[in-house]
């Protein structure tokens, strides 16, 4: 990210003396416990990466500038046309952070939204660019479990209250539904999962990551015994923990994996249980790790649990899509959806 003081001071002053004089709002407190004080109303939002943006699109798609990464067209069959094709602006954090400040005033964002960690080095990273640009930045938890709490107070933020309450209730049912059930089975007795990532299914997530929280929410993620976020690893170290089910973003590494002989003696592969999580628009494990995992849960869930979990996945599909997507699928396309096409 670029942080030349002396030309964004003088570019934010100039983007500040443009803008119009608007009411304030109460202040609300994001993650970190920031007050948050924004003028009303809110009509342009920036999101700091791909978990914003996704986050911000299903609660309020019109106030979305754009997206970290342009989508593609078959990404866009899943979303309000119009909303998915607007413009590539860069992400602020994460990996290959690509929007300088520069490019984020000239944009006119009343706010700029990142969700994700909530650490001391985000936190100062958040106060740093409102003190350069004299906009207002809210970071949010990105954590998993804290997806309720998100869309409640974002909501309040940008003024849509009601539609937050709304997603929160509808995000805090899943969970805890999912999460009711799933505490009737010992821990002992809960299939052992390897979350394989990449072209050869050797990155995965270490405990604790935010790339495997739904699995380690309903399973015993395998590569759970060190703390960490995703890492690489050997074929003999998948040999050795010998995973009952693998899950993978993956679709080439789904196709080839059956019939490699470096993976032949895995329990998953010799008992067919290797599965690709669907990914359209965005995928339902990670990638990017945000409230696209909650179908991700039930998806999940049922693959797991077939038994306990008797709900029509289709219809689940469906609904998801609709309410948080905004887009009614045909029968054809959540067919394409859960069979990984698209």
């Amino acid at each position: 990210m670029t942080l030349t003081r002396r030309r964004v001071l003088t570019a934010g002053a100039a983007a500040l003396l443009a803008r119009p004089a608007l009411l304030h709002a109460a202040p609300v407190a994001d993650a970190s416990g920031r007050q948050i004080d924004i003028k009303q109303p809110v009509t342009r939002v920036f999101p700091a990466g791909p978990p914003a943006a996704i986050l911000l699109y299903t609660l309020a798609p019109d106030l979305l500038l754009g997206w970290p990464r342009a989508n593609r067209a078959e990404e866009c069959r899943y979303m309000l046309p119009d909303i998915c094709r607007r413009p590539e602006v860069g992400r602020l954090t994460g990996r290959g952070n690509t929007a300088n400040l520069e490019t984020v005033i000239g944009l006119k964002p009343d706010l700029i939204l990142d969700i994700g960690s909530v650490r001391d080095t985000y936190v100062s990273l958040a106060n740093r660019v409102t003190e350069q640009t004299g906009i207002p930045y809210a970071l949010f938890d990105g954590r998993f479990e804290a997806t309720p709490d998100t869309y409640r107070s974002l909501g309040k933020l940008i003024g849509r209250a009601q539609a937050g309450e709304s997603l929160a209730q509808d995000s805090s049912h899943t969970i805890t539904t999912i999460a009711q059930r799933i505490a009737a089975v010992p821990q002992a007795k809960r299939p052992r999962v390897y979350y394989a990532r990449g072209p050869r299914g050797l990155e995965t997530g270490l405990g604790g990551s935010i790339n495997v929280e739904t699995i380690e929410m309903l399973a015993t993620n395998v590569a759970g015994g060190t703390h960490g976020g995703l890492t690489n690893v050997s074929i003999e170290q998948v040999l050795v923990w010998n995973p009952d089910v693998i899950v993978t973003i993956d679709q080439s590494f789904a196709a080839s994996v059956r019939n490699d002989p470096s993976w032949a003696g895995v329990a998953a592969v010799r008992s067919g249980r290797v599965h690709l999580s669907p990914k359209m628009p965005f995928g339902w494990v990670d990638f990017p790790p945000s409230v696209n995992r909650l179908i991700g849960l039930w998806w999940l869930a049922k693959i797991l649990y077939p038994e306990i979990f008797p709900e029509d996945l289709h219809a689940l599909t469906h609904a998801f899509y609709k309410r948080y997507y905004h887009v009614d699928l045909t029968p054809q396309q959540t067919d394409d959806v859960l069979e990984g096409r698209g």
